[in-house]
């Protein structure tokens, strides 16, 4: 088995300020062993498919994918976004590649079935291309995924970006002695009042979390992330943390909130 290898899923919000994709390339640099990076980019794609004429729609706060809207995602996702966040990495001499699901045939999705509610565009993630990846990462690239995958058949899919981390995260554990998963946001990590940072959950077992969801302190956005996080503990990711990259600085000595089963 090989060394370490750290899987680090960026908010898209983070990625509206270089000062934050400077501190994440920082950050980067400093980890030790494989890395990879997954990013968003969701508020971008509203505001650049209101500019083409597309209203946005979202379904309790999961976006809609026309073929109008993945149009403009894949302009943000993979374009804008994504080459932006590379090339201030090589400044930081962080060798970076980015990636759609397509290129190499990484990650590959199909369509989401229509049940009650019609997502669109919307991929669901069947396999990982764990092989080309290693090829990557073996020849220290950083591969800096977008979240656009692909069908095999010509279609591009928007596919959610926590999911895709969680995914290459855990077809990693058989091959790396040790992986870890780190949720960027930029809130310092998961609080009891989401708008008071000093209500820290610090460590966050999964009995906790279902009584708090139960509760309805943890709601919304933040349930599909730590079901993402509980699941790649389950599937042999050794350290999950969910924190805010505005707060950490040290890859080795991490603050926010760590996940336990």
């Amino acid at each position: 088995m090989e060394n370490g290898l750290t899987v680090l899923k960026v908010g898209g919000s983070l990625l509206e300020n270089d000062e934050y994709i400077k501190k994440l390339a920082r950050f980067t640099s400093k980890i030790k062993g494989h890395k990879i990076i997954v990013h968003g980019g969701g508020s971008k794609t509203t505001e650049v498919s209101k500019m083409m004429g597309i209203t946005p729609k979202m379904i309790d706060g999961r976006r809609v994918t026309d073929a109008d809207t993945l149009d403009a995602a894949t302009m943000v996702y993979a374009g804008l976004y994504n080459k932006k966040v590379v090339s201030i990495f090589q400044k930081y001499d962080c060798l970076s590649l980015g990636m759609s699901g397509a290129d190499l045939n990484s990650i590959r999705s199909k369509k989401r079935p229509v049940d009650s509610i019609d997502y669109g565009y919307v991929g669901d993630i069947e396999n990982i291309n764990v092989t080309a990846i290693r090829m990557l990462l073996k020849m220290g690239v950083i591969p800096i995924f977008c979240a656009i995958t692909h069908d095999n058949d010509g279609q591009l899919l928007n596919t959610n970006a926590d999911t895709i981390a969680t995914l290459i995260a855990t077809q990693m554990t058989d091959r790396y002695d040790s992986v870890r998963l780190i949720f960027f946001m930029d809130r310092a990590g998961v609080m009891m009042d989401p708008d008071d940072d000093s209500t820290l959950i610090e460590t966050l077992d999964f009995k906790t979390y279902k009584n708090l969801k139960m509760d309805s302190v943890i709601t919304l956005g933040m349930i599909p992330k730590l079901d993402n996080a509980f699941y790649a503990l389950i599937k042999g990711v050794k350290e999950v943390w969910i924190t805010g990259l505005p707060f950490v600085n040290d890859p080795e000595n991490l603050k926010g909130t760590r996940i336990f089963e």
